[in-house]
């Protein structure tokens, strides 16, 4: 079921120290300062040893689970998944795991990429099965980048060759309006597909420092955390704090974003009741 990562545990504080969100605020991105202060104040946490799949799981993974079990996604339960169209986010028939983009969109040659249009209960499921679980949030980011902090699971530097983001695929963005037009002139040439790279192509320049592939972009990540804030009296951004106590956190970013969404620290929002997109996927781990 592949490879999986000791990772040691330990103490490191969770989170971005405030340096950071001032450099965000500073940086030539379009998200406001509070759409990232639901990462701050950094908390102290403690882990003991565990394992963490050094690559997320793929196509032919989850495939194999579908034939073992005759399970079937929340997706497909459903009748349609969520794509990113030119415009938005639309609900389109026949969306699922192995059609990511809608009916005919499967293909063997995404059996090594990660696979998309996974709920968060699809992803436990499996877990399951496969004799793991899925991560905590704290031990995410500690495999992400150990108990040092590190903008990205290499290092401090942005390197565009290094992670699947959309600035691998369109150059720097600055702005929305660039990532839409961008986006737009993909959809207009491929569809809505999801545009993942196999999983481990960056090791392992892109590799975190305790060894796993591909925590910077791809695909936005499961983990088994609720969401909650840090500190309940953090100013952050309305829609992250409906969040909280509902959603669970997803780690990682993916192929969709900028560098700045795709740090060790970022942390996003998942309705864990069926929800799930052609960008988000999810990697297990398990006690040691």
């Amino acid at each position: 079921m592949g490879q999986m990562v000791r990772i040691p545990g330990g103490m490191f504080l969770q989170g971005s120290p405030p340096w950071l969100i001032d450099w965000l605020d500073q940086a030539d991105q379009p998200l406001p300062r509070t759409w990232f202060a639901d990462e701050t104040p950094q908390v102290s946490r403690r882990l003991p040893p565990y394992r963490m799949d050094r690559h997320l799981v793929t196509v032919a993974d989850f495939r194999r689970f579908v034939r073992a079990t005759g399970y079937r996604t929340d997706a497909e339960r459903r009748g349609f998944g969520l794509v990113y169209e030119a415009l938005g986010w639309v609900e389109r028939d026949g969306v699922c795991w192995h059609s990511p983009g809608g009916p005919d969109t499967g293909s063997p040659g995404y059996d090594d990429h990660p696979v998309v249009h996974v709920s968060w209960e699809d992803a436990n499921t499996y877990a399951q099965w496969a004799g793991k679980r899925l991560p905590t949030e704290s031990e995410w980011e500690f495999a992400a980048r150990g108990s040092g902090f590190r903008i990205w699971p290499w290092g401090d530097t942005w390197q565009v060759d290094h992670a699947n983001t959309a600035e691998l695929h369109a150059g720097p963005l600055n702005s929305l309006a660039a990532w839409r037009e961008w986006w737009q002139a993909m959809c207009e040439k491929h569809g809505p597909v999801p545009h993942t790279t196999p999983v481990g192509m960056f090791s392992r320049h892109g590799d975190s420092a305790l060894g796993c592939a591909d925590m910077a972009g791809n695909v936005y990540e499961w983990t088994s955390t609720l969401s909650e804030l840090y500190d309940e009296g953090v100013v952050c951004d309305p829609t992250v704090r409906m969040a909280m106590g509902r959603y669970r956190v997803i780690r990682g970013g993916s192929w969709m974003n900028f560098r700045y969404q795709v740090r060790c620290s970022e942390r996003m929002h998942g309705d864990p009741t069926g929800w799930s997109s052609f960008a988000h996927g999810f990697r297990c781990a398990q006690d040691e």
